[in-house]
């Protein structure tokens, strides 16, 4: 956990010097069900970023909650339209009966390809991708999502 927060505090300080940042809301990819943040590690479009997410479920009592925290490379010759690859790692935290009476910990890896519009002078966003996911002992080639979001600010096109 005291990992994660550095990563946190880490993007959070990268991302004020920033001015490609975004929010959405994903459904599947490695949050399951999450809100993340989105940012760019320079003022243009594309180029290296960072996201931190949360999300998970809770079913009579038991939970569980997903962090994903990853890096992120896109890719455009159109400064709206991108190709995104990423990679990082997913910790979960259950309780309840959920984790049989107990709470308990984990984390696994994921990779991501996909497509993301984003406007370069802010808006709407929207990203459709497969994202693998693997842990120990366990390979998921075929998992993905969807998210849709808002991209805050205006970058300088590369």
């Amino acid at each position: 956990m005291k990992k994660f927060f550095i990563i946190l505090f880490g993007m959070i300080a990268v991302s004020q010097t920033s001015t490609a940042q975004s929010v959405y809301a994903e459904l599947g990819g490695p949050g399951l069900a999450s809100l993340n943040f989105d940012t760019r590690f320079s003022k243009t479009n594309g180029g290296f970023g960072g996201r931190v997410g949360v999300g998970g479920f809770s079913i009579d009592g038991s939970g569980i909650v997903f962090v994903p925290v990853g890096l992120n490379y896109l890719i455009s010759k159109d400064n709206r339209n991108f190709f995104e690859v990423g990679a990082g790692v997913t910790p979960v935290f259950g309780s309840g009966d959920l984790a049989d009476g107990d709470n308990f910990s984990s984390t696994f890896g994921h990779v991501l390809l996909g497509y993301r519009m984003q406007p370069a002078d802010g808006g709407f966003t929207f990203r459709a991708f497969i994202s693998p996911v693997f842990g120990s002992g366990y390979f998921i080639p075929y998992y993905g999502g969807v998210s849709f979001g808002y991209k805050f600010g205006k970058s300088k096109e590369k």
